[in-house]
């Protein structure tokens, strides 16, 4: 995956400079120029990156919204004016279009203008900006982009309201009122772009970690009257809860109580591993029945922490409807590698599984502790849904 730096660099700053010099060739933007130096960028991740180039762009700019709009819609107009140098450009939008003094105007405008730059690339950050500073006309006016023509202004509604948008800043008022953004998501869970439909999954479950209950309603109005397409969506919408075991999310996926299972393992390859290694474990689930079964299959690792206590992490393994007499087997092989998200302690490790919300098979293991090799960078080009 890209990293920083080559996503917004100095060849996106060289040409969003360029942009600009065409639009409005009277400035100079010299401090845009500035922004794209190695010496400015060193050391910053993706959004405090679009942040140091929107106060260049601020800068270099008109001060006053209305001319800078005027200024951004001619460099629309542009083809070449798309891609990442658009993201502290939309923030720049933001940022003048929320400061006080005729207020009311300048808003709906920035957000109209946000929807203008979306296609080009997604304004969900620079939504923040509009939602923190006044959350029902910003919400007003989201709630018309449900239907709009172009699919990448109907994401924008669903994704740039998510009360967890990886990447963005928090807005107290959505996480805590998440039923808020409701209405927008029963606008878009029928959309015809797949696109706009993954957005709403991934929304619905951030909603189910502030309001499992709240989630698993939603989804449930959605599954009676649903498309085609709705049932892969609340699967998506209910993936959390269901590592969770939740009950209400298990049993609207139709994952009952796995009685009557054969469910073996997990199967240790041996009871210990040391840092850097991986170790591998087997499963097996057996339905002995008459009838189908639906099942999801699960695996918890049991980490250490510093303080000796141990830290559940749930790994997704399978999703299957076993038959009459049918039996699953796998083999899975878990890494304690050193990565930047996660440090490994030394000390006593488990492992179990978890069918249909249910743990079975709990078995311990040690990590022995070795070298410590240097961790794994994580790329910061796309944020995890």
């Amino acid at each position: 995956m890209p990293f920083a730096d080559e996503l917004i660099g100095a060849a996106t700053v060289a040409g969003l400079a360029k942009r600009l010099s065409v639009a409005a060739p009277d400035r100079s933007w010299s401090a845009v120029r500035k922004s794209g130096s190695a010496k400015t960028l060193a050391g910053l991740g993706l959004s405090e990156r679009a942040r140091a180039i929107r106060d260049a762009l601020l800068s270099d700019g008109p001060t006053d919204y209305w001319q800078f709009e005027a200024l951004i819609r001619t460099a629309l107009t542009d083809p070449a004016f798309t891609g990442w140098m658009i993201w502290p450009v939309s923030e720049a939008v933001a940022t003048l279009a929320t400061q006080p003094g005729d207020r009311p105007e300048r808003f709906e405008a920035g957000l109209e203008l946000l929807s203008a730059l979306t296609p080009e690339l997604t304004g969900e950050f620079a939504l923040r900006t509009f939602l923190i500073a006044d959350l029902g006309r910003t919400l007003t006016a989201v709630k018309g982009w449900t239907a709009h023509p172009n699919e990448h202004v109907r994401r924008l509604a669903s994704e740039g309201t998510r009360p967890r948008l990886p990447w963005a800043r928090r807005v107290p008022e959505l996480t805590s009122a998440p039923q808020k953004t409701i209405p927008i998501l029963d606008r878009l869970y029928r959309d015809d772009s797949e696109y706009v439909r993954r957005s709403v999954a991934n929304h619905l479950n951030d909603l189910s970690r502030a309001d499992p209950e709240l989630a698993v309603r939603t989804a449930a109005r959605w599954s009676r009257k649903p498309d085609a397409n709705t049932p892969r969506l609340v699967r998506h919408a209910m993936r959390t809860l269901i590592k969770q075991a939740d009950p209400g999310a298990l049993a609207l996926l139709g994952f009952e109580a796995p009685a009557g299972l054969l469910i073996e393992g997990p199967s240790l390859e041996r009871l210990e591993v040391s840092t850097g290694g991986a170790i591998t474990f087997a499963v097996a689930v057996t339905n002995p029945g008459a009838v189908p079964v639906r099942v999801a299959i699960d695996y918890v690792v049991h980490y250490q922490k510093s303080n000796g206590s141990l830290a559940p992490k749930v790994f997704k393994l399978a999703t299957r409807t076993l038959g009459p007499g049918e039996r699953f087997e796998a083999v899975r092989r878990q890494s304690f590698a050193p990565i930047t998200t996660r440090r490994h302690y030394p000390g006593e490790h488990a492992i179990e599984l978890q069918v249909n919300g249910v743990a079975y098979g709990r078995t311990r293991f040690a990590l022995e502790a070795t070298m410590q090799s240097a961790a794994r960078p994580v790329s910061g080009s796309s944020p995890p849904e």
